[in-house]
Order: structure tokens, then C-alpha cells, then sequence
């Protein structure tokens, strides 16, 4: 029997009263429309338990075009071929976009795009995503198009371009990286597709959300207070993509929300949190490139958001007299975007609503949970708009394993952590790829990330795991603050760790898609801090004779077995040398 909430759009319209989801096609809704339907039902329960007057929390309106239109459009263009080959990403985005869609869903898209006048994202809801142990998280593209062009037939072009480069995706490199990390085939996924709203207002000539986070009902990554259980939420200004692709955020504990991320000092902390945000560009003026994800999206500093006036709640200000934050923008100096006008003062509940949704999540999924979100204030009528995004499930530990404290600093240790995400006691790695010291910049961290790559292709067809060892953020897009690599890239790294370089203290890494996808895969992450209580053994790994060499990397093979130990509860672990 068919959901109550999901409807035919031909039955209905986009924006329905009953606010349900609508369909376009047969088949599967896949992972991230179900997720979004078990979401609706949550919510009604949510509201009868729980009185967040200011806060208007809905799901913003979609419409799925069901698995079975993906895989007319796969077979009627003979795509398998070009789609399953070798060849690079941005020829097989060409041959998708000269393919023609399934003439059956012309009328309904034009029908819903006739509706539609504000910018909306086209994501990915294949039949893998967001499942417990391979979700798939970010491994797919979205695009987002202005869709405030003044002719519906202009406006449908660009859905129908979008929609060609989601089912693409299906088939790029990350992709099928990430595959081969599973026991799943690329010939074997269904794609469906989510058409959504973007959630946010329009500033000027640009449109985006004041607020966008992301809640863990589980914290791998606990500070100050806190325990792992009470959770942790990342949030930035503008996009969320600023979140899930591992860009600096600010982040806090739902229970002690005025508790500062641990950063080392008040420069440290100017350093490495957000000073640019992602919007949608909607001055018309775009560089025509329906094969690239940021075709209509900018990205823009600090300066333009206060000068649109969505900085005053959100932001602080390093007062240069007296070396010190002051909350609000009242005064001249550098922002902080550390959203203290929420968290501190209490008058908006924003934490109160993220712990609790994130914990009747949990509760009804049976699981921790992660949960995207964006916020929109609303200062006249207090009564603030919370677009719920996306549901899924985190893949949790089950092995019991103790280390303490003490153990940190015995005898025989590569290197130890207080801050570690994962959990298991491994013996079975005789493997470590290591960055070379000081050879981290914004020219060499893409090539790095292609020599990693390779040797990661090796260890996957020879089914083996190794330990891989570098500096800043893994996984984030800014070059400059670390490697940006996908998951896929590094899928066979049984443990990761980020060891720390003078002058490039980070906020540990919980880009949301490259964080969910190692704690699905149970792969252990290492974070080290630059105090020197914890430090990496750099002579003992230097002092081998290299496996393989390159002008940025080496590989180090050893006979005997190194020893993982992580204690995923207290977040302390440990990597022993091989002896």
C-alpha cells in the first residue's frame, strides 16, 4: 500500500497543502527520499511531545522521480557502456547530458517547474544511500539551479540538465571507488532523484539559509563536559556544503552549548573557523557548464553576509583594544562566526531542539543518528524556520576494548590520542603510508591525493588494509588546510591519522559526509594534537628503508604486525610498533 505521504504529482501539485511528497515515475524512492518519509512521521510525533513554539520545523517540499525512470533513461540511451568504461568524469557528464530523459516525464516536470520559481536542489536517492553499514554519504552529486528565470522553458532545461548530471554521477570516479569498498557492483544501483527547494531567503543577488548544521546524536569526538551520548552539532552560515565537504564550522555539544570547540588559543580559533560561506547565485550571470556541481552556486567572505545583515545573531567580534571577543558586530574589528548570540544568551533553544530531535531519532531509528538541517531567523515574529534535510543511521561499535589514560605514553608507541574516532583492538596491518614532513601546500595536496589514490587502488585489488599518516583536515576542499581526498580515494585505510604541523593546528575533521562514511566502514581516525603531550615517533618511521618512494610520499612495509587499540567510548587510543 502506498505511504500516505507520497503522492502522484500528476494527482496533486509541488506545494500541496497536506505537505506530502511527490512522485514522478514506477519504481523505488531510494534511501534519502525513505529517510525524509520516516522524517514526516517522526515530526508529528515530535510536535505532540514536545512544545517548540518558536521554531516552524517541516521537511522542505520535494518531489522523487522514482528508480524505474533511471533505468529507462540508462537502457533507451545504451549509457551502461560509456557509464561502466574508464573514461574521465567530465566526458561521460557530456554523454549524459546528449542523452535523452524518458519522454513519459517531460509533461510532469514541466508541469512542477511551471509551479517552481525559487532555487532547488536536484540530489541523489539511489537504493545504497544511507543505509547503516555503506551509506553512500556525499558520494553522489547535487546541484542546485537559481530557477528564477522569467520563461518556464529555460527554467526546465536547467532541471532537466541537472537531473542528467545526478544520474551521471551514478558513475564517477568517486563513486566507484567507493564501490569497490562494498559488496555492491556500480551495474547493480538504481537512482532515483530528489527535487527539493532550497531552503534559505534571497539576499540581494544571492540565496542561501542564515543557518545550516548538522546533529550527531553520538560524538566519536567529546570535549570539555560532555560525553559521546550527548551528542554534537556542527553549524556554518550559508549551505550546508560548507559542512559535509569538511570546510572549517563551528561545533558544540548540545548540552553545554556555551563550551568553546577546544582549540588551542583565541588566533587558533580565528584561524580555523569559517570565513566564507556557499550560496546560490541568482544575478543571472553564470559561466555555462551544465557538467560541473557549482555551476550556480559562489562562494563568498564574511563581509558580504554582514553586509546582507545575516550576520548580527550569528557572529562575534575580536575587539583589537583589549584582545578579546565581544559578542555581536556592534563593534569594528575581525568576525568570529561562532554563533554566540544563539548559544550563550538562550534565547533562541536552538540546542534544546537539537538534542532532543536528534535523541527521538535515535529512539525511533533504533540507532545514533545524523541529521542535516538549515535555519532561517526570523527576528519579527520569533517564530523561526528549521528545514529538516536529511535522516540516516550512524554505524556504531560493538567490540569492547579498554585503554587508558596511562597507556598513552608507554613504551613502543608510534603515536597515541585522546582524540580518536573509531573502536577495536587490530592486529593484522603490516602497511603505513606516510606524507613527508613540510611538503604539505596548496600546489602538492592534489597531486598527493592522486599518489594516494593509486597505491590505495593496489591495496583494494589485493584486498589489504594499511595505516595512512598525514597533516591538517583529510577530506576537506581547501588545499590549503590539508588533502582534499574523497573517501573513496582512501577506502582500504584501516587507520587514518592526522598529525599535526607547527603553525596548522585544525578543528578536528567532521565534514559530514567524509566523517559519516569512516564510521560506517569502521575505520579508525586518529587526531593529534600539536601540544607534544601525544607525539608522533617521526624518527622511527624515517629510519626504515622505504617499501616506495615518492617526492611526497612513502610506503613502509613491515613483516611483523602493528597493533591498532582505540577505546571508542573514552576516545583514547594507540598504534604500537611492530616488534
Amino acid at each position: 500500500m502506498e505511504n500516505l505521504n507520497l503522492v502522484a504529482l500528476n494527482k496533486s501539485s509541488f506545494f500541496n497543502e497536506e505537505n506530502n511528497i511527490t512522485y514522478i515515475g514506477e519504481g523505488e524512492i531510494g534511501g534519502k527520499a525513505s529517510g525524509l518519509l520516516k522524517v514526516k512521521q517522526i515530526l508529528q510525533e515530535f510536535r505532540n511531545e514536545n512544545n517548540f513554539d518558536t521554531f516552524d520545523i517541516a521537511v522542505p517540499a520535494l518531489c522523487v522521480i522514482r528508480t524505474k525512470i533511471f533505468e529507462q533513461f540508462m537502457k533507451r540511451n545504451d549509457l551502461y557502456k560509456i557509464g561502466l568504461s574508464k573514461l574521465p568524469d567530465d566526458r561521460k557528464a557530456h554523454a549524459f547530458q546528449k542523452a535523452d530523459l524518458p519522454f513519459e516525464i517531460l509533461g510532469d516536470l514541466r508541469k512542477l517547474i511551471s509551479e517552481l520559481k525559487t532555487p532547488i536542489a536536484i540530489r541523489s536517492s539511489s537504493m545504497l544511500e544511507d543505509a547503516k553499514n555503506e551509506p553512500f554519504a556525499g558520494i553522489y552529486e547535487t546541484k542546485m539551479t537559481p530557477n528564477n528565470q522569467a520563461d518556464v522553458s529555460t527554467r526546465f532545461n536547467k532541471l532537466v540538465e541537472a537531473i542528467k548530471f545526478v544520474y551521471a554521477s551514478t558513475f564517477f570516479k568517486n563513486a566507484r571507488d567507493y564501490m569497490r569498498a562494498t559488496k555492491y557492483k556500480t551495474e547493480d544501483e538504481r537512482m532515483a532523484i530528489i527535487i527539493q527547494e532550497v531552503a534559505g531567503k534571497k539576499r540581494n543577488s544571492l540565496f542561501y539559509p542564515q543557518v545550516s548544521g548538522v546533529i550527531r546524536s553520538f560524538n566519536f569526538y567529546s570535549f570539555g563536559n560532555s560525553k559521546p551520548e550527548d551528542g554534537i552539532v556542527n553549524l556554518a552560515l550559508g549551505l550546508g556544503k560548507t559542512i559535509v565537504e569538511n570546510e572549517p564550522t563551528w561545533f558544540f555539544s548540545p548540552a553545554f552549548p556555551r563550551t568553546d570547540p577546544p582549540f588551542y588559543s583565541l588566533s587558533e580559533m580565528m584561524k580555523n573557523t569559517q570565513n566564507k560561506f556557499w550560496a546560490v547565485n541568482m544575478s543571472g550571470n553564470y559561466k555555462y557548464d551544465p557538467t560541473k556541481e557549482t555551476e550556480f552556486l559562489v562562494k563568498e567572505g564574511l563581509d558580504t553576509a554582514e553586509k546582507y545583515g545575516t550576520l548580527r545573531q550569528l557572529a562575534s567580534t575580536l575587539d583589537s583594544s583589549s584582545g578579546r571577543l565581544v559578542m555581536g558586530i556592534g563593534k569594528q574589528g575581525p568576525r568570529l562566526l561562532n554563533f554566540a548570540p544563539i548559544l550563550r544568551l538562550g534565547e533562541i533553544p536552538l540546542p534544546e531542539l537539537c538534542e532532543k530531535l536528534g535523541k527521538k531519532c535515535q529512539q525511533k531509528l533504533e540507532n545514533p543518528v545524523e541529521i542535516e538541517f538549515t535555519m532561517e531567523l526570523d527576528e519579527l515574529t520569533n517564530k523561526h524556520k528549521f528545514g529538516f534535510l536529511q535522516l540516516r543511521p550512524m554505524n556504531m561499535y560493538d567490540e569492547e576494548v579498554d585503554v587508558e589514560h596511562e597507556h598513552l605514553t608507554a613504551d613502543n608507541l608510534l603515536c597515541s590520542s585522546p582524540t580518536v574516532l573509531g573502536n577495536g583492538d587490530i592486529n593484522d596491518i603490516n602497511d603505513i603510508i606516510f606524507l613527508k614532513k613540510n611538503k604539505l601546500d596548496a600546489k602538492t595536496s592534489s597531486k598527493i591525493a592522486d599518489e594516494i589514490d593509486k597505491l590505495n587502488t593496489k591495496f583494494a585489488e589485493e584486498e589489504k588494509k594499511y595505516i595512512l599518516i598525514g597533516f591538517g583536515r583529510w577530506g576537506t576542499s581547501d588545499p590549503w588546510a590539508g588533502i582534499p581526498i574523497t573517501f573513496g580515494q582512501i577506502s582500504n585505510a584501516k587507520a587514518i591519522i592526522e598529525a599535526p604541523l607547527e603553525g596548522m593546528n585544525s578543528e578536528l575533521s567532521q565534514g559530514s559526509h567524509f566523517f559519516h562514511n569512516l564510521s560506517a566502514f569502521k575505520t579508525i581516525y586518529f587526531s593529534i594534537p600539536y601540544s607534544g603531550n601525544y607525539p608522533m615517533d617521526w624518527d622511527w618511521l624515517e629510519s626504515h628503508e622505504p617499501y616506495f618512494e615518492s617526492e611526497n610520499i612513502v610506503h613502509l612495509k613491515f613483516e611483523k604486525n602493528i597493533r591498532i587499540k582505540v577505546d571508542g567510548h573514552k576516545g583514547l587510543g594507540l598504534i604500537e610498533k611492530p616488534i
